[in-house]
This record gives C-alpha cells, structure tokens and sequence, in this order.
C-alpha cells in the first residue's frame, strides 16, 4: 500500500501519494505545468525547479493560472 500525503492547493485539500510530482498533480487536475505558476510552500518556483519537487504530507500549493489578454 502506497503511503497518502495530505496537501492544501488553492485552498482545498487534496490526497496525493507521496512522493508524487507537482506535475502529475497538475495533469490530475487537467492542468499543464507550462500554463501555471506554482508557489509551493509559500516560495514561487521555476517550472524547472517546480519538475523535481516531490509533495509530501504538509504542503501547500498556490496554482495561478496564465491567461492571455489584451
């Protein structure tokens, strides 16, 4: 049995195995890690930094969504 890690993303809360990477979180939400900002842990990351994060029990997401405008 894989070990579950309780993490806050926007707010809400989320169950999330261990060790998994903000990216396949992102994919599970239907997001692509290219079309967001994440702060995680209160500290803004490169998308390349954000690629070998691995969640853990305790953290927190703040995904911000890049939109196109004019």
């Amino acid at each position: 049995m894989t070990e579950q890690a309780k993490i806050k993303a926007n707010g809400d809360s989320y169950e999330v195995e261990t060790g998994s990477s903000i990216e396949s979180f992102l994919a599970g939400l239907g997001l692509k890690l290219d079309l967001v900002v994440v702060e995680y842990n209160g500290q803004a990351h490169t998308r390349r930094q954000a690629r070998s994060i691995r969640l853990k029990d305790g953290d927190v997401l703040e995904i911000i969504r890049i939109v196109a405008g004019g």
